[in-house]
């Protein structure tokens, strides 16, 4: 008799657990670019800003991504590639002046995806994909902000975390 209502519990908690909340159809992990350099045409990255950019690296070693997503600038594919030759991932090129249609594009998708932009665009993308977009990034400081997304079904939770030293 105990032992048939063991098996019982343990079957409703094993029954609960499988619609748990820590499964979800898509994570999404926004980025701004790294430290550029003062280059006036398409900067590239400092060499803190090549650092920052294997910290990301680093920082989403255990997480297996699906998707690089990036604007098509040296400091954004900079920024993107130590990621993707770590998961050995191809970089999709994005627009930034179409955040709205990429926002719809990624949330449309299944899968773990990163996505490389802007002080100016990486808040908005989080916003237009139903995430929290923070206080403005400081421009000439702020290079370490991570947004990270997640969605279950057409529930997106999102979370501001930093990265890298």
């Amino acid at each position: 008799m105990i032992i048939r209502r063991l098996t019982a519990i343990l079957a409703l908690f094993m029954l609960s657990s499988c619609g748990s909340n820590n499964v979800y159809d898509a994570q999404y992990y926004l980025v701004r670019h790294a430290e550029k350099t003062t280059d006036k045409v398409d900067p590239g990255l400092t060499e803190i800003g090549e650092q920052r950019a294997l910290d990301l690296a680093e920082r989403l070693k255990d997480i297996p991504l699906t998707h690089i997503y990036s604007s098509n600038f040296k400091r954004t594919l900079n920024t993107a590639k130590p990621v993707s030759e770590k998961k050995n991932l191809e970089t999709t090129i994005y627009s930034p002046k179409a955040l709205e249609a990429l926002a719809i594009e990624l949330l449309s998708k299944e899968g773990i995806f990163l996505v490389v932009g802007h002080s100016n665009t990486t808040p908005n993308l989080s916003n237009f994909m139903g995430g929290i977009a923070g206080e403005p990034i400081v421009e000439a400081t702020e290079y370490n902000r991570l947004y990270v997304l997640q969605r279950k079904g057409n529930k997106i939770t999102s979370k501001i975390e930093v990265y890298g030293r």
